[in-house]
């Protein structure tokens, strides 16, 4: 065996025990991980004897996949209503598909929809709750509106003299922040507070955030519990039981979620209506990019944008890259590739500018700035945002 040919064998022996070094330090840190929701002995004794809503959806599961609202009705819980955000109590709604209400077939419950004729709670939809139960997995990015939701019960609450308890799941971007702080002009929906795209908190810690800040309408607070996860570490990554949403299937996804949802305000589809949705992304305009598909009507995406067209773009569905801050690139390389007199790359709603908060990313773009020009230009409202996050940390940062 050659000299080299040795070392070539050393460094391979030396990566093998390195992998699984690492991989038995993950599993040391993540032994007796639990979750809010795995931890009942917390929550139970303080909804005994009281009328709970709860808000939840497909993702309100413990870990042998028992549903909450299961469990709790098993343990004798009086549940009054069930609570269902954006894509319904079942999860299989369209991204911005108005949800009925309705009975949950299985327990026979109320389902009130949050993503309907109202999106914050009614006195009347309140009446005789002593606590609204919050357990949903959330994806830790501001334009993903479960913590919209969430602000929206929490005023709620706070109106009608009902307390909140938050059972606290995983963040998938924990333990970073990263984009453009949002302005007040720009504030809806997918956007209710001056936070970056990628915050850094559960949601559980979020809700702190929330009230911590005087966010809610007047300046009130809810009476707010958190029931906080055991052994959860920030900067590790936990497996999701189940896809928050329809069009976020994997964990690639929902990594490449943050950076990939600019599209959705731009005349290039992220994918919706294939077999990748936000793991690859095109348009007919983007001709000179590798990569070829199809949007057509699927589960979750029942009119997909562009669709039967094809679109000429990325597959980043084999991706491996950095996932511990945002991707300008893959934007940038749309924009200087769409090639269509007819249409400007935006859309002229400017549903681009409530993604990111602000108008200066969109003028940014036009102009021609860098990534690196662009991303200097969230520094300072960054490390403000830092300032405030840090009061709200739990978990090991």
């Amino acid at each position: 065996m050659t000299l080299p040919a040795k070392i070539k064998n050393l460094l391979s022996i030396c990566l093998i025990f390195f992998e699984s070094f690492l991989l038995s330090a993950q599993n040391k840190v993540s032994e007796g991980f639990r979750t809010g929701a795995d931890q009942p002995e917390l929550y139970l004794p303080l909804l005994k004897n009281k009328n709970i809503s709860i808000v939840t959806n497909q993702t309100g599961l413990m870990s042998d996949r028992t549903h909450i609202v299961d469990f709790l009705v098993k343990n004798g819980v009086r549940i009054q209503t069930i609570f269902a955000p954006e894509h319904g109590f079942r999860g299989d709604a369209d991204a911005g598909e108005h949800v009925k209400s309705g009975t949950d077939t299985k327990t026979g419950l109320p389902i009130i929809s949050l993503y309907g004729a109202n999106k914050k709670p009614t006195p009347a939809q309140l009446k005789n709750t002593d606590i609204i139960l919050f357990d949903i997995q959330d994806v830790g990015v501001r334009f993903y509106t479960y913590i919209s939701t969430l602000a929206y019960v929490m005023e709620a609450a706070a109106e009608n003299g009902v307390q909140v308890m938050v059972l606290d799941r995983p963040n998938p971007h924990d333990g970073y922040t990263d984009g453009p702080v949002l302005q007040e002009k720009w504030k809806s929906f997918v956007g209710m507070h001056p936070v970056p795209v990628v915050y850094g908190l559960t949601i559980g810690e979020y809700g702190k955030m929330i009230n911590g800040e005087h966010w809610l309408k007047n300046g009130t607070e809810a009476h707010y519990t958190l029931i906080p996860m055991k052994n959860y570490h920030k900067k590790m990554r936990y497996p999701v039981m189940e896809k928050p949403s329809p069009n976020l299937p994997n964990r690639q996804a929902i990594q490449l979620y943050p950076s990939l949802c600019f599209f959705e305000g731009t005349w290039i589809s992220a994918g919706r209506g294939t077999e990748l949705p936000f793991q690859i992304y095109g348009s007919p305009w983007t001709r000179s990019l590798p990569y070829k598909f199809t949007p057509k009507p699927s589960p979750g995406a029942k009119d997909p944008f562009l669709n039967g067209q094809i679109c000429y773009g990325e597959n980043l569905s084999d991706y491996t890259g950095n996932f511990s801050h945002l991707h300008l690139e893959w934007l940038l390389k749309a924009y200087r590739n769409y090639k269509n007199p007819k249409q400007n790359f935006f859309l002229s709603n400017l549903f681009f500018d409530k993604l990111a908060g602000t108008d200066e990313l969109r003028k940014q773009i036009i102009a021609g700035k860098s990534e690196k020009e662009i991303r200097q230009s969230w520094k300072r409202g960054l490390e403000n945002f830092d300032k405030i996050r840090v009061k709200y940390v739990m978990y090991e940062d």
